[in-house]
């Protein structure tokens, strides 16, 4: 006899849901013929527990199975049974012997001693694999599904949600922003060590923090090791989702059942107190079951013809996201799942935007094809609840999809790997690269004007956790991924790095030079391109992963922040916090419109105009073949046309060659004298000038730009 009471309860809403009373409990399972529900004593890993089968006559609306139980209350620990057909070649795999986690569960217990091999629904060892049956139960090896109290003092916080025109955005990991013994923080790796951290990132000026994800995923899953150290590599970044609703309970500091959810919460609200937003990185694109060869862990035993988009022979998974297995994005049941999903993380969670991983995948049907006009991502751009959430396209997945420029839906922004290339290109010293970098430059308006969007649509980067930081930008000419135990195979080739005459770290002052000019010329391009910046975290600091362009498994001093540097490299922090305010001061880099090179209703000259270093306007199809020199002049009048304020002129000089150049500077309007702003060839605090102290030139139509630098003048009434 079960100690709860079982009362029938509702379908909706799916998950477990806190009543006055007890806990609703509902799941779909559209194909399951029996579902039990499993609660546990405690979060140990041999609970006492009792296992309640629901009554599909009582407990069964639709495809939906549900129950309400008396008396639980938030820290309740539950997990689900299911049973049917273990008919693999037809898709299906229920297993009664596999617990299975709830698909809207908002927390779980820790997964650090998760065992995957115990969840396989088939017999490992059995010599017809995946089509066998496996009777091993699993019960104490699974996390335990916690249901969660929503009540929460926001202190009257709400999503801060920035226009995309205005944000700067910074990239970061949880865990890495603080994990390093040298953070100088109480929490380090934690939710609470990211509101350690407001100061500094105050400082820096960023508006926004994208988050690498933080629903809950397994860092246990990966089976190779480090060849040096001997240790286990675990799966660091956490691109293979578990739970959707639950946000990762090893980043959080309190412990206890659902912790991780308070904790979460405290931090976005004390982020939104300084200001800054909070975007997370979300993978709808597959789930951590993997391929036929995969665990049990909850979508699989659920349905997994609905969940996933199976081949004709139904035993196996297509894989567009290269990771085993693709989420059927485009079945209505997941759609909802995906809204319902996101409207959680902005209502409950007060998130202010979403990056989703290999996006096109969210625009193909069922049977793998690329739609002209997908139900999820224009569901997704029209939802009345997300109008004024940010989301962002990673426009391309790993199954040939590649749309930047054109993703489909409405009001996404992308990210521009375009900009990434071509401006690395560009500084490296490529031929032909000058007119690629005046396209990024002004917005690259070659992908996105021809649909509508705006310039602000372009997430303009130079690099993401996903390759070489900057510093290795500047001081690899290849990949070093040893120490992740796959021989140098994994990560890109193409990374158009340079390390300017040794690999890696150098003693050589004149190399040292170089290195951090260039990083300067990159950070500097980026802040003045049309188009919304983001930086990768810890490049500011010149962070190093010493070469390595794949640090997904390294949960290490590879990846995480070395606090040291910022003393270190306190001119370049420096650079960049004054770079950052330097384009939030003038809307002339944020224009909502992309130049049109035309002169405005009230000015005499164009909104923007492109020079040689001669001071004549570039032939693009006659430039010599290793012309490296462009300068461009951009009018700031014509911002107060289109925003709610004038701005000053500019005249950016960039030089990409191995040899001094003088520019001849175009005249400035009348009344006004360019004054020397930024010069990042100089010395730290030479390099850029606060307002006020910007100088004048010593030649008022000329100007000597270092090799491999680059120059902004600003405009000046005379006095």
């Amino acid at each position: 006899m079960s100690k709860y009471t079982i009362e029938s309860g509702k379908p909706l809403p799916l998950g477990a849901t806190l009543t006055e009373t007890g806990v609703n409990f509902s799941l779909f399972a559209r194909y399951a013929t029996a579902i039990t529900l499993t609660l546990f004593e405690s979060a140990g890993p041999e609970s006492p527990y009792t296992e309640i089968k629901l009554d599909p006559q009582k407990n069964r609306t639709g495809d939906v199975w549900h129950c309400h139980v008396p008396g639980l209350k938030a820290g309740a620990l539950y997990l689900y049974r299911a049973d049917g057909p273990y008919k693999p070649e037809r898709g299906f795999r229920f297993n009664p012997h596999k617990s299975l986690i709830d698909p809207y569960t908002k927390a779980l217990t820790p997964l650090n001693e998760w065992d995957l091999r115990v969840c396989l629904g088939y017999n490992s060892d059995d010599p017809n694999g995946d089509l066998s049956f496996s009777e091993q139960d699993d019960l104490f090896n699974q996390p335990k599904c916690v249901v969660v109290d929503d009540t929460f003092d926001w202190q009257g916080d709400i999503p801060l949600n920035y226009p995309l025109q205005y944000s700067v955005l910074y990239e970061t990991h949880i865990r890495g922003l603080t994990a390093s013994p040298n953070s100088g923080i109480q929490h380090p790796g934690t939710y609470r060590g990211v509101i350690e951290k407001i100061p500094f990132l105050k400082e820096l000026g960023v508006t926004s923090l994208e988050f690498l994800p933080i629903q809950e995923f397994n860092e246990r899953e990966l089976i190779q090791t480090n060849p040096r150290t001997g240790k286990h590599l675990v799966n660091y970044w956490g691109y293979s989702t578990v739970a959707f609703f639950a946000p990762k309970g090893s980043y959080a500091a309190d412990t206890n059942p659902g912790g991780q959810v308070r904790e979460f919460k405290e931090m976005v609200r004390e982020l939104h107190k300084a200001g800054l937003e909070v975007i997370l990185d979300i993978v709808f694109n597959h789930t951590a079951e993997g391929n036929e060869w995969g665990p049990t862990i909850s979508f699989r035993g659920l349905d997994n013809t609905i969940y996933y988009m199976l081949d004709e022979n139904k035993r196996y998974y297509k894989n567009y996201s290269g990771c085993g297995n693709t989420m059927n994005c485009n079945h209505p049941v997941v759609r909802t799942f995906i809204i319902d999903c996101l409207r959680y993380w902005v209502v409950e969670m007060h998130i202010d935007g979403f990056r989703f991983d290999l996006g096109s995948i969210l625009g193909r049907d069922q049977q793998g094809r690329l739609m002209e006009n997908p139900p999820m991502l224009e569901r997704i751009a029209e939802d009345p609840v997300l109008s004024h959430t940010k989301i962002i396209a990673e426009a391309w997945d790993a199954g040939g999809a590649y749309q930047v420029g054109w993703f489909p839906g409405g009001r996404w922004a992308e990210w521009n790997d375009r900009y990434r290339d071509e401006v690395r290109r560009y500084w490296r010293g490529d031929n032909h690269e000058v007119r690629h970098l005046a396209t990024r430059l002004s917005g690259s308006s070659d992908l996105y004007l021809r649909d509508g969007r705006k310039p602000f649509h372009s997430i303009n980067f130079i690099t993401s956790h996903d390759g070489f930081t900057l510093r290795d930008l500047v001081c690899y000419n290849a990949k070093h991924n040893d120490e992740n135990g796959e021989n140098n195979r994994d990560g890109a080739e193409a990374n158009w790095s340079y390390n300017h005459g040794f690999e890696g770290p150098s003693e050589n002052p004149a190399i040292e030079v170089i290195r951090e000019r260039l990083l300067k010329n990159f950070f500097a391009t980026l802040l003045i391109s049309l188009g919304t910046p983001m930086i990768l975290g810890g490049d500011e600091l010149a962070r190093t992963q010493r070469g390595n362009n794949n640090a997904y498994c390294q949960d290490s001093d590879i990846s995480w922040y070395d606090w040291s540097l910022l003393e270190k490299n306190k001119g370049l922090f420096r650079f960049v916090k004054e770079m950052i305010a330097f384009r939030r001061r003038h809307p002339g880099f944020m224009r909502p419109e992309f130049y049109s090179g035309k002169d405005g209703n009230f000015n005499a000259i164009p909104d923007i105009t492109w020079f040689d270093e001669k001071g004549e306007n570039p032939d693009w199809d006659e430039r010599e073949e290793n012309d490296t020199c462009l300068a461009m002049r951009i009018d700031g009048s014509m911002t107060e046309i289109l925003s709610d304020r004038d701005d000053n002129d500019f005249f950016v000089m960039f030089n990409s060659g191995i040899k001094p150049v003088v520019f001849e500077v175009c005249e400035s309007l009348e009344g006004k004298t360019w004054m020397l702003a930024v010069d990042t060839s100089l010395p730290s605090p030479e390099d850029i000038l606060l307002p006020g102290n910007e100088k004048p030139l010593f030649f008022p139509d000329q100007y000597h730009v270092k090799e491999q630098s680059m120059v902004i003048l600003i405009s000046k009434q005379n006095a």
